[in-house]
């Protein structure tokens, strides 16, 4: 993983049963780069629409529905080929190179009718694999009903299977698949963005500290207070006294102009690849830590008895277990304090050599404790 400069690394490998296991702090510095304001909020009214359609996916390698399992696959098949002069009412239609999908794409803000966006598609029988196939002609609809794009084309699929007779493999996702550009717009979606008197600016992780920052940054850059912080996510705009020939002339002028964003002291874990990341402010008060591992181990080893030959006995299982409780010699009892900076809680951290499956059980701990002076997410 290639980090930027900027960031703090510090990374150790623990052994474990199955191999090493790998734990990562990474850690801003205190001296944050500052972001531009088109980085930090999004224009209100200026955002994009979900679509969503049902279409067909052919010339798959057999990898199809089942059209047993899935009869809505054969009903959509015979409209289509009935809407292309093809009348198959009564026959025995039984491809399976055929499967139904959904697809879904977003339009983006201001999209023109024949522009081009791209699409996913997942599948919604018990199609095994999309690779190879071909999206058919599909009407993409938002959520007021209307078609606003129409999707076709051949499909990149997530994954891939590898299959024998007695094994098989995937990897990835081999059930969805995207079409890039595979939607064309067709119908525009009807916003005035120069009729607006007013604008709105929504920070996507609201905090009044960067509200602040960006209301002084703006008035400071135009001379002028155009700009007002109505609550920790929204900064308002004044176009009346920017006198600019229109808000997209406004939002130019501004959305490159550069503040210092306030961060939240935050410790995020990941327990399944072991990743642990620090906030830059996070701080920890003088707090004692000791841990240990206690090991519960259980193993069976059965005797089979067999009689002599030409006996009339029978074999018999004598079972037979042997059970230990291991408790590990654990870290001594050491003293974490560092309420100072961002490298000494790593320190303190890192002086305690333990495994990362630890460190984060640790972690939870002190926050328990209420020495963890930031806001714990665990996912």
């Amino acid at each position: 993983m290639k980090l930027p400069p900027e960031w703090r690394i510090c990374a150790w490998l623990t052994a474990c049963a199955k191999g090493l296991t790998a734990a990562l702090f990474i850690t801003a510095t205190p001296a944050l780069a500052d972001v531009r304001i088109k980085d930090l909020v999004e224009i209100d009214g200026v955002r994009g629409n979900d679509l969503v359609g049902y279409g067909l996916v052919v010339g798959l390698n057999g990898t199809g529905d089942g059209l047993r399992n899935a009869p809505f696959t054969e009903e959509a098949m015979q409209n289509l080929l009935e809407r292309l002069g093809i009348n198959v009412t009564g026959e025995q239609f039984r491809p399976k190179n055929v499967a139904a999908v959904l697809v879904t794409a977003e339009l983006p803000p201001f999209a023109r009718a024949g522009g081009q966006i791209d699409v996913t598609v997942s599948t919604i029988g018990d199609a095994t694999n999309l690779m190879g196939g071909t999206l058919i002609m599909t009407p993409l609809n938002a959520a007021d009903g209307q078609i606003y794009a129409v999707a076709q084309g051949a499909i990149i699929a997530g994954g891939t299977v590898a299959a024998g007779n007695g094994a098989s493999e995937t990897q990835g996702v081999p059930t969805a698949g995207v079409i890039p550009g595979g939607a064309r717009v067709e119908r525009e979606i009807a916003f005035d963005f120069t009729a607006m008197r007013s604008l709105r600016l929504a920070l996507r992780n609201p905090d009044f500290t960067t509200a602040a920052r960006i209301e002084r940054a703006i008035n400071d850059r135009f001379g002028l207070a155009i700009a007002q912080m109505q609550d920790s996510g929204t900064v308002a705009l004044d176009l009346r006294a920017a006198n600019a020939p229109s808000p997209a002339h406004l939002i130019s002028l501004l959305e490159n102009i550069e503040v210092d964003p306030a961060m939240r002291a935050r410790v995020v874990v990941d327990q399944r690849s072991g990743t642990i990341v620090l906030g830059a402010d996070v701080r920890i008060s003088r707090v004692a830590v000791s841990q240990g591992n206690l090991t519960l181990r259980v193993q069976e080893a059965p005797l089979v008895v067999q009689p002599s030959p030409f006996s009339e006995g029978e074999t018999i299982v004598v079972p037979r277990s042997e059970a230990s409780i291991t408790e590990e010699p654990g870290t001594q009892l050491a003293m974490v304090d560092t309420a100072v900076s961002l490298p000494e809680v790593i320190e303190g951290l890192n002086a305690l050599g333990v495994s990362p499956r630890d460190m984060i059980d640790i972690l939870k701990a002190i926050k328990a404790a209420g020495a963890l002076h930031a806001e714990f997410v665990v996912q």
